[in-house]
Parts: structure tokens; C-alpha cells; sequence
């Protein structure tokens, strides 16, 4: 019976590039929807760009453009990004669109109408310095709860607690660094208690992990509370509609982005938008997300589509966080990698077979293992499932011009190897990708084993063995291509140049019990290589970032930096700190923070940008002695190249303080 299942992944945020803690939902998502595909259920998979809300906002005039300037540059990189991966959406839209736009006045309305919107006037934190209100997570400050520094104004990361901004202790804006103030406004509020009771029995009734529905339960027991659903001027996202000045908190139309893009796309298509969504729907809804965004879409989401009328999603599968070698990612490690950084170097296939083999159906984190990366990919791809074509084709291109035997050497084998397909297909249905990768190369080494217990290379060099040759052979393609035919969602790019090898239709997965008897194959070229360790280096290298300044969104004026990843004293010992003249100090034309200093070091001048805009006057600089790090590799960046760092400590915003050494000191003198 066939499907129809609307998909979707959590939508980017267009505020940054997309990397490979990102690409872990993508992913993951594209490959279950390509085996639905494959399958031959009617599957959409649908995305947008989360382009609303201050960070936007806020970005964008740092840069002298507009918000929507700054969401389509940003989509279009997105998108670029995606399809380099093998992403195929089959709709990536915006949700700053028209038909966004309706369908949140709708739902809005409609749940007004019906007795879930309530007005009250808040106090709330106020930036007197840039004049605005104060998102949650503008605000840092010291957790109410477990006493963390350098926590957001909505929830702890240290120890999960949530609170209101009030109630963070020392907070600090992190848009100018002052200390907000507090300030009434009226906001409007999702009665999220009204739909307690449903909530609790949807939560329970299969359609979340039961990791989720256990850390649900915690919420229930605590109570529902309303949800403030607006924000005030100055915003960027949509005006809700019967309150000027006031709009739409960007978690609101987010999540109705994924019905705004299948509705753009049904308009294109004909798919009827209304089956998928009218409230007894027999179509499938499925979200892939992160396990931190849980509490949205498990929790408010079902609500406000209850309340308006829509249907509710059939599943929601969560997934972990990635780790790099063991550890959160990061820029000085340089395994905080861009998508973009990855695909300059490597084949992104490698990638999507590696998250494959790690992931499941739970919410655990996976870790991208560098040294495990490389040799997987080399055993498991390279030097299995590839090297099975490669082995064979040669001998039947050179002696039969192609042609494959007119039967099986071992009927029972290639039956072993069909006979995998519902159990494959169950773990693939269920996300057990690892468990269905471990299968599947578990047949590679079959087949391998088969080719090396036949020995066809002996055989070719006696008389009258030459059919036997060619049987055994062509069973090694026919086993290569069941291998592949289960391995199409995984690497659908590698998949389509074997398919063009092998002559054949676009595989789909009822093709897989027929062999292939009697077919012409074509010349073989080689579907993949080995990844060399100067790729991964060169990723590495690429992926490290030297901080000139600490962003002003994790300061706070009495928090303490947490310590950084220990370095060895051989690698403290390579840093080279010199006086420095500062010869001219100049604004950087579009930057917030940035100086662009000209420094002497006694053998010549360094060009240094310093996040140091808001504690100093360029023409107080001049003149002025300081200390550098004069052998920072330079580092390319939008307005120039940077040659050093100057060094600088304090808590930040005008409380920035640049070292400056001993009135005796010269340029170039080396600093112990």
C-alpha cells in the first residue's frame, strides 16, 4: 500500500552557515525520505530558512543591509550547501513569505477565536542604550538556579533549568553590554494549559521516542504555563494582526514555516495542501529535529495546530548533538567545520555513509572520529563495496565486450543476499541506519570472500576455465549491485555513476531480487578513493579561527571566561609576544567592533584588526605601545587580512583594556 508522508527537518536558522553538526538532521532525514522514495511511497521532503527574529535584525545593520538582503544571501549559500551534499529537498522555502504570513494570522486567529490568546502587561528587560526589548536570549547573566555563569535569559545549559529573565542574577545585555533595565509593555500569550489533557495522552500514543515522552513528563508535572507569543517593536517577522507595533515571536511562525512551504509547493505541483493537512488526514506528518528544540515542537506546536484546526504530526523523531574526536566542536581545535570547508576537501558522500553507520533511533549523541572516519570509509566503501566492481568488470569488458552470464554461479548466495532486504528495510524504516550498515557490509565481506575463495584470477590462466571465469564474475556484479541497490538512500550520488556502469534504470527497491542475466555492462571508473590524511589535515586548517574578541553575547560584566582546552607548554612556548608601535588607528567601515591598527614591530609593520571599537578612539591610539602576538598565522577576513592579534582583557563594551607595556619598552622587544 502505497504512503503519502509530508517530511521535514528543523529549518536553519539564516543567520550563519550551515556545518557538520547541522548536517547530522539533513542528513539523516534525506536518507529515510530516499528510501521512502525508493520504496515507491509518495514522500514530499520539505525545509525553509528560520529567517525572523532579533538576531536578523540586529546582524543586518551590523552590516549595512537589510534584513531581507541579508535572508536571501544567506538561503542561497544554504541551498548551495544542501544540494553539494546530496540534500534534496523537494521544497526549501523562507518563512518570511506570503504564504507564511497567512497561514500564521490563521492559526493565530483561529485560536483566538476560540478562547487560546490572552493579553497581560509583562515587566521585561530593556537595553537603554540601543532603546529595545530585550529577547531572552539577548540577556546572559548567572543562572537563578545552579548559580553557571554566562547563561541565556530563558533556560540554563549547565543544568537544564528554565526562568524567566527577571530572574538571572548580575544579567547584562548582549547587544551593547549595559545592564538592562526592567520596563512594562503588553504581550500576547498561548494558553498552552488549555490542552494539557490532549497533550499528555498524544504524548504517550507512540508518536515521540520514549526517551521524549519520559522528559515531557517532567513538564506536565511542573504545570503548562501561557507562552508569550509576542514581541515588540522593533522586530523583524510579521505584525500580528490586530495589534500594531506588536509581532510574532519567531518561534510562533517558525514551525508554521514547514505548512508555508508545502503550501508554496503544493501551489506549484498540485499536490493537494489540504489532504495533508485537515484534521482527520490519513497522510503522514513526520519532523526531524534536534533534542533541543523538543520542548517547541512536541509540546506548543501540537497545541497551536489543535487549537486551529490542523491535523497533528505522526511522529517526531529527535536526534543527538554531534561531537568531533570525542569533544564539542571547536574553532581553535579546528573541528568547528562548515559544510563548505568539508566539501572543499572531501567527497560529501564519505560523510553521509559515516553519520549513517553511526546513527539510530535514539537521542544520543554521535561523534565524527576522525582516524575512524578515515579508515571506515577506506575498508568499508573503498576497499569493500567498490573494489567488488572493480575486481569484476575488467575481466568482462576485455573477454565477453560486457556481457554479463546468462546465469547465477551461486544461485543460494545471491538469494542469501536478496532474502536481507525486508530486514534491511525495517531497520532503515525504524532509523537503525547502523545496524542496517552493518548488514549490509557484512555482505560486502560475503561477497568478497566469495571472489577470493573462487580465485577467477587462477582459473583465467587454465585451459578451458574461461565460462567458469565469466560466471564468477558476473556474480561478483550481481552481488555488487544488491549491495548498492540497499545502499542508494545512503549515497545516492556514488549510486547513479554505478547505475550508469552498470547500464541499468535508476534502482529502486523491488528491483532488488531480479539479477542481472544476460546485460551488457559498460566500462568501469572508479566510484570512489581513498581518503589521505593530508585531507583531513587540510580540513582541519582551514576550520581554525582565531577569536580576536569575545562575542559580546556570552559576556557578562561579573561572569569568568571558562577555562579553554589545555595546551602543552612546548605549544605555549611557540607564541611570540613583541612590543608593538601603533603607528595608525582607523574605523573599519561596516564593522561594530572592529579597529584597524598599523603596528611596528622593530623589523617591520604588521596590519591588525582588534575588536576594541567600543573602550577606544582611534586617535587616542596613535602612539601608543602594546602587546601583540606576532606570530599568529594571518587570517583572511571580510575587511582585510589580519597579521597578529593585540592583547587585551577585561569584561568587555567599554571596560576593554589593551595591555600596554613599560614606558622604556621599543618596538620588537620580545615580552617574557
Amino acid at each position: 500500500m502505497q504512503r503519502k508522508i509530508l517530511v521535514t527537518s528543523a529549518l536553519p536558522y539564516a543567520n550563519g552557515s550551515i556545518h557538520l553538526g547541522h548536517l547530522v538532521e539533513y542528513i539523516q532525514t534525506d536518507i529515510w525520505v530516499r528510501f521512502q522514495k525508493m520504496r515507491g511511497h509518495e514522500c514530499h521532503y520539505i525545509c525553509a530558512d528560520d529567517a525572523h527574529g532579533t538576531p536578523i535584525m540586529l546582524r543586518a545593520q551590523s552590516e549595512g543591509i537589510t534584513p531581507e538582503t541579508l535572508i536571501a544571501n544567506t538561503q542561497q549559500e544554504h541551498q548551495a550547501d544542501f544540494a553539494d551534499f546530496n540534500i534534496h529537498f523537494d521544497n526549501f522555502h523562507s518563512t518570511h513569505s506570503k504564504e507564511n504570513q497567512a497561514l500564521a494570522n490563521q492559526i493565530y486567529l483561529s485560536n483566538k477565536a476560540a478562547g487560546h490568546i490572552t493579553t497581560r502587561t509583562i515587566s521585561q528587560a530593556y537595553d537603554p542604550e540601543k532603546e529595545m526589548f530585550l529577547p531572552d536570549r539577548f540577556i546572559r547573566g548567572e543562572c537563578p538556579k545552579c548559580h553557571a555563569h554566562d547563561q541565556y535569559g530563558d533556560n540554563c545549559e549547565a543544568c537544564g533549568a528554565t526562568y524567566d529573565p527577571t530572574d538571572l542574577i548580575n544579567p547584562v545585555s548582549a547587544v551593547s553590554g549595559a545592564t538592562p533595565i526592567t520596563k512594562d509593555s503588553e504581550h500576547h500569550f498561548f494558553k498552552l494549559g488549555d490542552f494539557e489533557n490532549d497533550l499528555k495522552k498524544w504524548t504517550r500514543a507512540g508518536h515521540l521516542q520514549s526517551e521524549v515522552s519520559h522528559k515531557l513528563d517532567e513538564w506536565f508535572e511542573s504545570g503548562l504555563r501561557d507562552w508569550d507569543i509576542s514581541r515588540d517593536a522593533p522586530y523583524f517577522g510579521f505584525e500580528i494582526p490586530d495589534a500594531p507595533n506588536k509581532f510574532f515571536y519567531v518561534w510562533l511562525d517558525a514551525p508554521i514555516g514547514y505548512l508555508a512551504s508545502f503550501k508554496n509547493y503544493c501551489d506549484r505541483t498540485g499536490v493537494s495542501f489540504d489532504e495533508y493537512m485537515k484534521a482527520d488526514s490519513t497522510t503522514e506528518m513526520v519532523h526531524f529535529i534536534g533534542k533541543d528544540i523538543i520542548y517547541f515542537h512536541a509540546l506548543f506546536w501540537p497545541a497551536m495546530l489543535q487549537g486551529a484546526g490542523f491535523r497533528l504530526p505522526n511522529s517526531i523523531f529527535a536526534h543527538g548533538f554531534l561531537t568531533v574526536d570525542g569533544k564539542k566542536m571547536s574553532k581553535s581545535r579546528g573541528t568547528f567545520i562548515k559544510a563548505r570547508t568539508y566539501l572543499d576537501h572531501l567527497n560529501p558522500e564519505y560523510l553521509r555513509y559515516y553519520y549513517a553507520a553511526k546513527l539510530g533511533s535514539g537521542i544520543d549523541d554521535i561523534d565524527l572520529n576522525l582516524e575512524d572516519f578515515q579508515s571506515r570509509i577506506n575498508s568499508d566503501l573503498v576497499g569493500k563495496v567498490v573494489n567488488i566492481a572493480s575486481r569484476c568488470a575488467g575481466y568482462i569488458n576485455k573477454k565477453f565486450e560486457g556481457q554479463l552470464s546468462a546465469s547465477l554461479a551461486d544461485a543460494e548466495l545471491f538469494n542469501e543476499f536478496t532474502a536481507q532486504a525486508d530486514t534491511i528495510a525495517e531497520k532503515m524504516e525504524k532509523r537503525e541506519f547502523g545496524h542496517a550498515m552493518r548488514d549490509i557490509m557484512a555482505l560486502a565481506d560475503k561477497a568478497n570472500q566469495y571472489i577470493d575463495e573462487m580465485k577467477p584470477w587462477a582459473l583465467a590462466k587454465e585451459e578451458g576455465k574461461e565460462q567458469q571465469v565469466h560466471d564468477i564474475y558476473s556474480m561478483g556484479i550481481n552481488l555488487f549491485r544488491v549491495l548498492i541497490s540497499y545502499l542508494k538512500p545512503v549515497l545516492p550520488h556514488t549510486v547513479a555513476q554505478a547505475e550508469t556502469f552498470l547500464n541499468i534504470a535508476p534502482l529502486t527497491w523491488d528491483d532488488i531480487s531480479t539479477p542481472l542475466l544476460n546485460h551488457t555492462i559498460t566500462k568501469f571508473k572508479p566510484l570512489m578513493t581513498r581518503i589521505e590524511t593530508d585531507k583531513l589535515d587540510a580540513i582541519l586548517e582551514a576550520s581554525k579561527e582565531t577569536m580576536v574578541t569575545k562575542d559580546l553575547a556570552k559576556e557578562s560584566n561579573n561572569d569568568i571566561e571558562p577555562i579553554a582546552d589545555e595546551i602543552s607548554f612546548d605549544d605555549f612556548a611557540k607564541i611570540d609576544l613583541r612590543i608593538a608601535k601603533i603607528v595608525t588607528a582607523e574605523h573599519v567601515e561596516g564593522a561594530k567592533k572592529l579597529l584597524k591598527l598599523t603596528l611596528d614591530i622593530g623589523n617591520g609593520e604588521k596590519q591588525v584588526f582588534a575588536g576594541i571599537k567600543s573602550a577606544y578612539n582611534p586617535e587616542d591610539l596613535t602612539g601608543k605601545l602594546t602587546v601583540m602576538v606576532a606570530n599568529l598565522a594571518p587570517r583572511k577576513m571580510r575587511f582585510g587580512l589580519s597579521e597578529g592579534m593585540v592583547l587585551a582583557a577585561g569584561p568587555g563594551g567599554k571596560d576593554l583594556f589593551i595591555l600596554n607595556p613599560d614606558e622604556g619598552a621599543q618596538p620588537g622587544m620580545r615580552v617574557k
